[in-house]
This record gives structure tokens, sequence and C-alpha cells, in this order.
């Protein structure tokens, strides 16, 4: 009986002198939530527009927004937005509302993905907008991001656009 108190207290002090994880989540809002949160606190906006048949888009949110660094960044300095640039229903921004433009057949576009992810006219996805706390747009980029490179974008704008 002493023998498997002892092995319990072995183990539960071997648990309690690991370091415990704590895994946190990137926290996302809606583009109709951003006026009220600017209200509580202003922030840069982070808009991330992908689609689900673009194998980069799920790449970036399966590794790069994975990122512990990644996520406390995020999560500390922006109201983060994921955007599926396909999405069918109406969005307001800024007082404009903005809908699904069909391109063909079962394809299309969202007006507000066109207008945050657009550079020189064009859209390539995955596309990543930065708007400061007034709603303008600071920084756009299209391409995938690995998580380092993603911090590097990111983290100089804590500098240059503080609160």
């Amino acid at each position: 009986m002493r023998k498997k108190q002892l092995l319990f207290l072995v183990l539960i002090s071997l648990f309690m002198l690991k370091p415990i994880e704590v895994y946190s989540q990137l926290k996302s809002y809606a583009m109709e939530q951003l006026d009220s949160l600017q209200k509580t606190e202003k922030r840069k906006v982070f808009v991330f527009m992908h689609t689900d048949w673009c194998k980069f888009c799920q790449l970036m949110k399966n590794t790069t927004f994975k990122n512990k660094q990644v996520i406390q960044a995020l999560n500390s300095q922006f109201w983060f937005v994921s955007l599926n640039a396909e999405e069918k229903r109406k969005m307001t921004f800024e007082g404009n509302e903005f809908q699904f433009q069909p391109t063909g057949d079962q394809t299309g576009i969202h007006e507000l993905a066109l207008k945050l992810g657009s550079i020189k006219g064009a859209i390539a996805f995955p596309s990543i907008c930065i708007l400061n706390p007034d709603h303008e747009i600071i920084s756009q980029h299209q391409q995938f991001l690995k998580s380092a490179d993603l911090l590097q974008l990111i983290l100089p704008l804590d500098k240059k656009y503080t609160n």
C-alpha cells in the first residue's frame, strides 16, 4: 500500500514540475463588430481574406495562424477579421453595405474583399489588409506568409501606429 502511495506522490510531483502549456486561440471578429470594438479600444485591424479552394489560404490557417507568437501579437495588438472572399451575406463596413458579386455560374467575389484586398485593380489569395484604427489601409499583401514573415510584417507596425 505504501508503495502505491509513494508512486502516486512521485507522479503528482512530476506532473506539477512539468510546465503546463496554455494553448491560446486566435480571436476573430466580424467586420460589423469593428465599430463597437474600436469604441472599447482603438487598435489596428488585420483582415485575412481567403477562399475555401485556395490551398495556400488553408495552409496559412493551419500553420501561420496557429503559431503562438503570431496569435499573441494579433490578439494583443489587432482586431483580427477572417473574411471569406466568397461570402454570400451582405456586410456593412464604415456605414457602407457590401455584397457578393457573381462572376459566373457558382463563382463570384465579395465586394468588401475586392475593396480591401485589391492591389492595382487585382486580387489574389491569400490576401492581407491592415487598417489603422481609423480603418484606413496601411498595408496590403497578396501571398502566403510563414509565421516569421508575418511577424516581421506586423511587429514594426506596433511602433509606427501606436494607439
